[in-house]
C-alpha cells in the first residue's frame, strides 16, 4: 500500500479528515525522506526506505495573513530553571489534533494524493501559523502558572521548584489541568 494511502486511511478512521470534491486550495501531499516519524518500507533493490508524508502548504501560506504570536527562545526557558533544584518536562501527544478548524475554513486545508482529496477538521502541521495558534492555546490554558512554576514551548511543558514537594504540588497542578482540558501526554518520552 502506498504510504500516502495508509496515513490517509488512519486519519479518515479518526475523523480527523474527511473527503471533499471542491475547493479552490488544493496542496500536494509528496513522500520525503526523513529521518524522524517514519514509515519504512522496501524500495526496488531490497534497501529498507525511511519516508515521511507531508502536505505542502506552500501557496495557501503565502496567501496567508500571518499570526506573529511569539514563541519563547530557550535562552529564556533555560534561565528559569538557573537556580532551581527541581524540574521535570512533559510533552504533549497530538496537540495540533486538539484544535478544531471552524467548517466554514475547513477547505483551505484540503490536500491531493492518489487515494483522492481531503480536508481537515482540525489543525495539520504545514500551516504557516499553526506554531503562533498553538502556542497561544498552550499559553491560554496554562496562564495562571507560567513564569511561576512552568514554561510551555509548543507541547514542551518544563515545571520547575525549588524544593521537591512544591515541584510534586506544581506537578499535580500541571496534570489537573492537563486533565480539565483534554490534553494528552506523551509517555513514551518520559
Amino acid at each position: 500500500m502506498n504510504p500516502t494511502i495508509l496515513d490517509v486511511t488512519k486519519l479518515l478512521a479518526a475523523w480527523i479528515i474527511y473527503p471533499i470534491s471542491d475547493s479552490q486550495w488544493v496542496s500536494p501531499m509528496p513522500v520525503v525522506p526523513k529521518k524522524s516519524r517514519m514509515i519504512v518500507m522496501k524500495n526496488q533493490r531490497d534497501e529498507l526506505n525511511n519516508l515521511r508524508v507531508y502536505i505542502d502548504y506552500k501557496r495557501f501560506n503565502q496567501a496567508t495573513r500571518k499570526d506573529h504570536f511569539p514563541l519563547p527562545f530557550i535562552d529564556y526557558v533555560l534561565e528559569k530553571l538557573s537556580g532551581k533544584s527541581h524540574y521535570y518536562f512533559l510533552d504533549g501527544f497530538s496537540g495540533y489534533m486538539k484544535i478544531h478548524i471552524e467548517p466554514e475554513d475547513q477547505h483551505k486545508t484540503t490536500f491531493t494524493c492518489p487515494f483522492g482529496t481531503f480536508a481537515y477538521t482540525c489543525m495539520p502541521f504545514g500551516l504557516c501559523n499553526a506554531p503562533s495558534i498553538f502556542q497561544r492555546c498552550m499559553t491560554s490554558i496554562f496562564s495562571d502558572l507560567l513564569q511561576d512554576c512552568m514554561e510551555v514551548f509548543m507541547d514542551d511543558f518544563t515545571m520547575y521548584a525549588k524544593s521537591f514537594d512544591t515541584c510534586l504540588d506544581n506537578l499535580s497542578k500541571v496534570l489537573m489541568r492537563c486533565i480539565d482540558t483534554n490534553l494528552v501526554l506523551n509517555f513514551e518520552k518520559w
